[in-house]
Parts: structure tokens; C-alpha cells; sequence
């Protein structure tokens, strides 16, 4: 029997991966379906996770270690406070259409003054 350190590790690297993968696509749907996200945070949403998911990288992880996962990082941050953004204006916009205004900055500054 030979050894088969090598393939085990590799195929361990590989399941671990192919998890992320699902889960990170999982976690997309859900905030797709849950918050009706509209089609250009899905856009970023699918733009970044090809991102991460592409040999093609900025700062590359082969070259720079643990330092090249900054970039995605950066990615990652920037489109889901896009996506978080765009969640809060439609459901402002939502709570506004029922009668119901949602919270303003001048309610605010006019709360702390009291």
C-alpha cells in the first residue's frame, strides 16, 4: 500500500472548499429571497462571489500568503454594505407607502434635543 497523505489532504482541501462554496451561496439566496433584494445588489452580490471564487486576483494569495485574502476581504465588506444599504432604502421606502414613515434624521435630531 502506498501512502496517501497527499491525496487525503487534497481531497479534504477540496470538500472544505466545495462547503464554503454552498454555504456562501446558500446564505446569497436567502438574503435574496428574505429581503427582496433588488437586481443590482444581486449583480454585486454575484460579481463578488465570482470574485472570490476566480484564480484571478489582485493581490494573490500564492504570492502574498494570508496578506492576499485582504483584497477579498475588501470585496466582500464593500458589496455587503451596498446590498445592507439597498435593504434599508426599500424597506424605508416600504414603510412609507403604508402610512407608517420609517425613522428620519430630523426625528432623530429632534429626539435628542429633549
Amino acid at each position: 500500500m502506498g501512502d496517501n497523505t497527499g491525496l487525503t489532504i487534497l481531497l479534504v482541501l477540496i470538500a472544505a472548499l466545495l462547503l464554503i462554496v454552498v454555504g456562501t451561496l446558500a446564505v446569497m439566496i436567502f438574503v435574496i429571497y428574505r429581503y427582496r433584494v433588488p437586481l443590482r445588489g444581486i449583480a454585486a452580490m454575484a460579481g463578488a462571489f465570482i470574485y472570490l471564487v476566480s484564480p484571478v486576483d489582485v493581490a494573490p494569495e500564492a504570492v502574498l500568503g494570508p496578506f492576499g485574502l485582504v483584497d477579498d476581504a475588501g470585496v466582500l465588506t464593500a458589496v455587503g454594505i451596498f446590498v445592507y444599504r439597498l435593504i434599508q432604502a426599500r424597506q424605508a421606502r416600504e414603510a412609507g407607502r403604508d402610512g407608517h414613515p420609517g425613522p428620519s434624521i430630523e426625528s432623530g435630531r429632534e429626539f435628542r434635543r429633549r
